[in-house]
């Protein structure tokens, strides 16, 4: 049974410039029963469907500050990321952010219904190496350190004799429309391409050998954020994690000639380099390509996510989880990955970010 649809709901989106949280905002502003608030370093501009707060999580004092207002908060929807060079300097930080917001929300807002977590297969130590595929919600935790498993512990603990739920989302790559985000491979190959179309060379997949026949599996932002909205709403799935997919499988070896021919491009055999080295010095032929097309005026840095790339493209393992669990629980959306990508695409398009 759905919570009543009659009563406000106050969504707050912790992390809301990044990929996720920005196409949950999308979402969320569409649903008349919502009020949305989004928080981030850099705030927004805010407009009659979204309140925009700059706070930063990791100041306790100012996230009291800049939250100790909200007190009609329902709904907190943690997507935020803080970035580190190494996976136990990860876990401080990130777990910081989230006990801020939840020490400066919890005792303001008595409505507080639910807080939702957004992981991803690092739970399943996908980025360590090859691991169980398919993963499932059931799996036995990884040797730490890990700060995907250390927030939702705090959750589950802080959770222990309170009114509100929690559920934790755990997408596989997440691909849409966001600027300046760590983790955004729709960007980098639509980046990566349209450079490789203006140098007249064709498109290489750059990755591990391997890694272009593995099997894996993206998510799309859209899909991610009506699946969040869903998890958090549905009181079947209170206290419950669930992997959140497209729905279908798919190897870059035939997924790569055809985002090449969504370019205009030829592909060559795949060569193996890191795009955070070789696309290091694109930035003056960034700036030209942005004033010879008339593109959107962004910066090179705010379009280049190349470290994530250079980690997507070095799983030479099979990279996918089990998707059947939300179904079970009622979530039935699907995504087709080769449309998502091209529909990317051409949102980027539409807004100017690539020619």
């Amino acid at each position: 049974m759905n919570e009543s649809t009659t009563t406000r709901k106050v969504a707050l989106v912790i992390g809301a410039n990044g990929v996720i949280g920005r196409n949950l905002i999308d979402h969320l502003a569409t649903l008349p029963e919502w009020d949305v608030i989004g928080v981030s370093r850099r705030g927004g501009e805010s407009n009659d469907k979204v309140q925009y707060v700059a706070a930063d999580l990791l100041d306790k004092d100012d996230a009291r500050a800049k939250l100790g207002a909200l007190t009609k908060v329902t709904h907190i929807f943690y997507a935020a990321y803080q970035d580190r060079p190494t996976w136990a300097e990860l876990v401080a930080p990130n777990l910081a952010m989230l006990v801020n917001t939840v020490d400066a929300i919890e005792p303001i807002a008595p409505g507080l219904k639910h807080v939702s977590l957004m992981q991803g297969y690092k739970v399943y130590g996908a980025h360590l190496g090859p691991f169980k595929t398919p993963a499932r919600e059931t799996d036995a935790f990884h040797m730490p350190p890990e700060f995907n498993v250390d927030q939702q512990n705090f959750l589950e603990q802080r959770q222990i004799g309170k009114a509100w739920t929690w559920s934790a989302l755990r997408p596989s790559v997440v691909c849409g429309f966001a600027l300046g985000n760590p983790m955004n491979l729709a960007m980098v190959i639509a980046i990566y391409a349209s450079i490789s179309k203006e140098l007249g060379i064709p498109l290489r997949f750059p990755g591990k050998p391997d890694a272009y026949d593995s099997l894996l599996e993206m998510t799309d932002a859209g899909l991610l954020a009506k699946a969040t909205v869903w998890a958090a709403t549905d009181e079947r799935c209170a206290n419950q994690a669930f992997n959140i997919t497209n729905g279908d499988l798919f190897r870059w070896n035939e997924l790569w000639p055809k985002i090449a021919g969504y370019f205009g491009l030829e592909t060559a055999p795949p060569l193996q380099m890191s795009l955070d080295v070789v696309m290091a010095d694109k930035e003056e032929l960034w700036n030209a390509m942005v004033r010879k097309h008339g593109l959107a005026q962004h910066a090179y840095s705010d379009v280049s996510s190349w470290r994530f790339g250079d980690f997507v493209f070095s799983w030479d393992y099979d990279f996918f989880a089990d998707g059947s669990k939300a179904r079970r629980f009622g979530f039935h959306e699907f995504v087709d990955t080769e449309a998502m990508f091209m529909s990317i695409f051409d949102d980027f398009r539409r807004r100017k970010v690539i020619p």
